[in-house]
């Protein structure tokens, strides 16, 4: 599993970016290989944080050059580039999560 992590400051009012949030939850859930992505905020700050977890580094790379990642910047009108970390997943703490139906009785 790879993780990548995506961090941004918006020039869009907060009700603005949900907006675009939610119009692109669709083809955030079609990209391939993504196995979950938490949207959240870093309120102390301000910014925009989205965190990606990948099936492989393949899907990670192919994400992160597709047309949804590239255009980031222009649709939330960042007030700089993304901050960006890609991160090779050495362990989970509980890789039962992982399997459908793990844990349920």
């Amino acid at each position: 599993m790879h993780i990548l992590i995506v961090k941004f400051r918006s020039g869009l009012a907060e009700s603005e970016v949900q907006q675009i949030l939610q119009q692109r939850l669709p083809a955030v859930y079609a990209a391939p290989g993504l196995l979950q992505k938490y949207y959240t905020r870093e309120a102390s700050i301000g910014d925009y944080v989205g965190v990606h977890v990948f099936d492989s580094e393949e899907s990670l790379q192919c994400y992160r050059n597709c047309e949804l990642s590239r255009s980031l910047p222009l649709v939330y009108r960042t007030t700089a580039l993304p901050r960006v970390e890609a991160l090779e997943v050495v362990f989970q703490l509980r890789p039962e999560a992982e399997q459908p139906g793990a844990g349920r009785m």
